[in-house]
């Protein structure tokens, strides 16, 4: 089968580890000793010095590597209008992490684009490289403003009855993703957490406990991110990363895809998924019976959690495994890491040069199990 554009045999989530200068430069804007015009210089150069990194590896979906972000969802929801940052959710089991909570504090607006000038720097970084890849824009899936916080993080006034709240969030990204493609972009990859969190047993006693219906909240939020790409044209590539946290090579969710598998492949109106399967936790491969035969999925059996490089025929005797599953088989299956390297600014606990030493292992995998040409 034909690919949907910009999706590759080897591909990835988005993140990669962010160089030292890169944050100095943060902590120097944080402490007042320069200014975000400075910070943008130096994103500036890095992401140029990625875009080169990531086409001498083999790849050929290129992101900014998310050099400009402390995390990977918060830099961009909070510049919805309506949106606050406040405290912290409180830990996140096993690990104790304590991410900032987002908070609906007024009506949801979009007041400008958020990733224009970041995708039209990066379009250009790639032209510059000899244009031979595709641009691609990561944004966090719109359930990360409600899942964590739920109904206690919606301002009552604002939203005395979900349904307009819901309504709002898909427009703003309907505005946003109109927004990317009048500058060109075709490739648009929502990051989402929520539903993977729904298979983790914990996680979903801990949504009853907010009151959430575990029965209705998986279709509710297919819904809302059908919605809110339901103004796309035919010729933009929509993608969906699901992972179970990654924040300095820990995790924070377990549990197959089965509770959501048939709402996430028969319901959601995506083209590709960008699925975590790098160790146990992320189940078995009987979800992927589900797939309808026109969508792939990128499956992540690599992991960038690990400094260590994958083994090679095991990578392979998984993709087949997987495979089997799959209605059209190898077809349908691309490879990746199961998640980012870096979905905060620290980052995993790896080196840069680990980094793209997994890089290149992975598109060396890609052509031995599909061929030389990776875009097919």
């Amino acid at each position: 089968m034909v690919l949907p554009y910009g999706v590759y045999r080897a591909d990835h989530v988005g993140s990669f580890l962010r160089p030292k200068a890169v944050l100095e430069a943060r902590e120097s804007v944080a402490s007042g000793k320069s200014t975000l015009e400075e910070l943008r210089k130096v994103e500036n150069e890095y992401v140029a010095g990625v875009v080169n990194k990531q086409i001498a590896a083999g790849l050929r979906s290129i992101t900014d590597g998310e050099f400009r972000r402390a995390y990977f969802h918060l830099d961009f929801l909070q510049h919805l209008s309506g949106i606050e940052i406040r405290g912290q959710t409180g830990l996140i089991r096993p690990h104790g992490f304590s991410p900032p909570v987002l908070a609906v504090a007024g009506k949801l607006g979009h007041p400008k684009s958020i990733q224009v000038d970041d995708f039209r720097f990066l379009e250009q970084a790639i032209k510059e490289n000899g244009g031979v890849a595709t641009t691609k824009v990561c944004i966090p899936s719109p359930t990360m403003v409600h899942f964590r916080g739920g109904r206690a993080s919606i301002d009552i006034e604002a939203y005395p009855d979900l349904d307009p709240f819901f309504e709002d969030l898909a427009r703003v990204y309907q505005e946003e993703l109109d927004s990317l493609y009048n500058a060109g972009c075709r490739f648009v990859q929502l990051d989402d957490t929520n539903l993977a969190y729904l298979c983790d047993p914990d996680m979903r006693k801990a949504a009853e406990e907010r009151n959430e219906d575990l029965s209705t909240l998986p279709r509710k939020y297919a819904e809302l991110i059908n919605a809110a790409i339901s103004k796309r044209p035919k010729d933009m590539t929509i993608g969906i990363h699901l992972c179970r946290g990654n924040y300095r090579s820990k995790w924070f969710a377990s549990g197959g895809y089965e509770p959501v598998a048939e709402v996430l492949f028969k319901e959601l109106n995506v083209d590709a998924y960008f699925l975590e399967y790098d160790d146990a936790r992320s189940g078995d491969f009987k979800p992927l019976r589900h797939l309808p035969e026109n969508k792939v999925v990128v499956l992540g059996v690599m992991s960038s959690k690990k400094n260590t490089l994958d083994n090679k025929q095991e990578i392979i005797s998984r993709l087949r495994q997987a495979a089997n599953v799959c209605p059209k088989g190898l077809d349908q299956l691309c490879l990746s890491h199961q998640c980012g390297f870096s979905s905060t600014m620290e980052g995993n606990e790896l080196t840069e040069e680990e980094q793209w030493a997994k890089i290149r292992l992975e598109v060396e995998i890609a052509k031995e199990v599909w061929g030389e040409e990776i875009s097919k």
